[in-house]
């Protein structure tokens, strides 16, 4: 038995289709009915059916198709180990990142990585801190980059930037022409606001529960999956708004949003990984090229 051969069942399995197995690995509809054929013959184990013009698995074929899996399962892990051996020039890294990370301070650190480890595939999912969190915690993802809290015991969290919070209104909003204003007035107007589990839900409930507020205490407009609604919708006069600078910068400086101060706790950007999974070359190669950048963080914490 082959690792092409097993290769070859399970495209055909998950298919029940000759051709289409074949033409999904780029290989001949008879090469592919003979590394079926020789599996079969070798074993005296019959793995398909014909049903009229198709094919599905046996009740040998169901249960071999699981064990095909893992032995193929296993067979990448050990090329991933092979790899890395081979000094950066292939391998693979996958990357979650909550929603003001991954689209506004992560991509300029992509291209550099990128730029140092070309042989590295990358691959990024953007989403809300508490999906990240599962994402690392469930081996779905090497790396994880949020900017909420994270308070799990199986992941190890360190900062690698600071993020500056501003508090947006439009320039028709009552507090547009106010220098400043107060976390005690935030119950005075309406909240364009993130959905919960979002770091930037948690910096808005964080600065509410400074002044002796929650988020029963002011009143939620609507409520938005990404930063960049919530910033269109507070540019529309939908409401006040916490977000980060990063996301707002451009439209304050064009007048499409006002600033008054406020004074807000200080959010930092931080990267979570699994204790107990084995930290991959490529991995560790990303956390480095980050405290190579951490200028306002201790780059003690990058050695833990």
């Amino acid at each position: 038995m082959t690792l092409e051969q097993l290769r070859i069942f399970i495209a055909v399995a998950e298919r029940e289709h000759v051709t289409q197995a074949a033409r999904a690995l780029n290989l001949t509809q008879s090469a592919t009915s003979a590394a079926i054929a020789a599996l079969e013959a070798r074993y005296d184990t019959k793995l398909f059916d014909r049903v009229g013009r198709g094919i599905v698995l046996t009740e040998a074929g169901r249960a071999f198709l699981g064990e095909a899996r893992a032995v193929l399962a296993r067979a990448g892990a050990a090329e991933t180990v092979l790899a890395e051996l081979a000094g950066l020039k292939r391998g693979t890294l996958k990357i979650a990142a909550s929603q003001t990370v991954g689209n506004y301070w992560m991509p300029a650190r992509l291209a550099a990585y990128r730029a140092r480890y070309p042989g590295i595939a990358l691959t990024a999912t953007v989403t809300n801190t508490q999906t990240v969190a599962e994402m690392v915690r469930d081996g779905l993802a090497d790396i994880g980059l949020v900017e909420g809290e994270v308070d799990d015991p199986l992941l190890a969290v360190r900062p690698v930037a600071t993020d500056r919070l501003v508090l947006v209104v439009s320039p028709a909003h009552p507090w547009a022409g106010r220098a400043a204003v107060s976390v005690a007035d935030f119950a005075h107007t309406a909240w364009v606001v993130r959905e919960p589990g979002s770091g930037t839900r948690a910096a808005l409930e964080g600065a509410l529960e400074k002044a002796g507020l929650s988020v029963a205490d002011i009143e939620i407009a609507v409520e938005l999956p990404t930063n960049e609604a919530v910033r269109a919708a507070v540019e529309a006069g939908a409401g006040a708004a916490i977000l980060s600078s990063h996301v707002t910068g451009g439209a304050i400086l064009a007048g499409a949003l006002a600033s008054p101060r406020v004074t807000l706790p200080v959010r930092r950007f931080s990267l979570i990984r699994h204790k107990e999974h084995h930290r991959t070359n490529a991995a560790s190669a990303f956390e480095a090229l980050l405290a190579e950048t951490a200028s306002d963080v201790d780059p003690a914490s990058f050695a833990k």
